[in-house]
């Protein structure tokens, strides 16, 4: 994913600066969350007829068995994290078609384990606070979420807006940091969360640099689901919004995924020129009316940010000269 971007240069290896600590912190962040943990990251994603092995597939390893009660179990989990209200067990049972007892019976394990929590009056289950710790303390082993910290939280309070951090994995935009300023009105985003490439700042922001073949791969597995007439629903339009990304040097969902709500985003770079994360902030469309003015504080997030992926010795190089 090649840019033309201040941070972009070739040769030594890469410097971030910046300390390392250990902990676990919120699902969602607030300024007092600071600073940051890291450590090393990986994240596996379980899909039917896939084995619970970590990068072995089960169509290419026919003779390795999987546990089809850890893999309901997963499936379970997966579904609860896309509910915004929780889900009821007769709706996991017809959504996932699974026996009613088989369901309860994890649902339960679940429960007692600390990873979901029932809710006593509408009897919808939801994840639980294990499992966002547990959650966390994979999230916190992406460098650039630890680098990004402070350029995150200045940014929240200088527009008074959410601020999110996304990485393209897997083919999807995931939400890896999120910062909401206090009294803010709610925005529906969570860490974790799956962003559409299409039609969110951060999407369109992470996709705009790549190689046009690339993009058409990515489009054909994820689709371009429409959520309102402001969706971008075809790949011409798409691309001429990728174009205007890199001619802008940022992106934006005009009422796009969500009617009323505005995001503006802008990528970051490494230091060899390719995009690694995006940053956006989002908030009703009133206050996201002067879009120049914010997206240049975006951007200039973004740089600062991509700034840190500079090698030591070009940086070095820079300020002697």
């Amino acid at each position: 994913m090649k840019g033309n971007h201040p941070a972009s240069r070739t040769g030594a290896s890469t410097r971030i600066n910046g300390a390392r600590s250990s902990g676990i912190d919120d699902a969602i962040r607030s300024p007092s969350d600071y600073p940051h943990p890291v450590t090393h990251h990986s994240r596996v994603t379980f899909k039917p007829g896939q084995s619970i092995l970590i990068g072995v597939d089960s169509e290419n390893e026919p003779r390795t068995q999987s546990v089809p009660a850890l893999e309901r179990g997963l499936l379970i989990l997966e579904h609860l994290a896309k509910s915004r209200r929780g889900v009821t067990l007769s709706q996991l049972t017809q959504k996932l078609q699974l026996p009613r007892s088989t369901c309860h019976a994890l649902l339960l394990t679940f429960r007692r384990c600390g990873y979901i929590q029932p809710d006593e009056e509408t009897g919808r289950y939801r994840l639980g606070f294990r499992l966002y710790a547990l959650a966390n303390m994979a999230l916190s082993g992406i460098g650039v979420r630890d680098h990004a910290a402070p350029l995150l939280y200045r940014l929240m309070q200088e527009t008074g807006l959410t601020v999110h951090l996304a990485i393209l994995e897997d083919g999807e935009a995931i939400l890896i940091d999120r910062i909401e300023p206090p009294g803010a009105p709610k925005v529906a985003t969570w860490i974790g969360r799956r962003m559409g490439l299409h039609c969110t700042a951060v999407g369109k922001a992470l996709i705009a640099h790549i190689p046009a073949e690339k993009l058409d791969e990515l489009i054909r597995k994820q689709g371009l689901l429409r959520h309102n007439e402001n969706t971008i629903s075809s790949m011409t339009r798409l691309r001429q919004a990728c174009e205007e990304v890199q001619r802008l040097g940022y992106a934006v969902d005009d009422e796009e995924e969500e009617i009323g709500v505005r995001c503006i985003g802008a990528p970051v770079f490494n230091d060899k020129g390719e995009v690694v994360a995006a940053i956006s902030i989002s908030g009703a469309k009133a206050h996201l009316e002067d879009l120049p003015a914010m997206a240049a504080r975006v951007k200039e997030t973004a740089i600062a940010l991509s700034r840190q992926f500079v090698p030591a010795s070009e940086e070095n190089a820079r300020h002697a000269g």
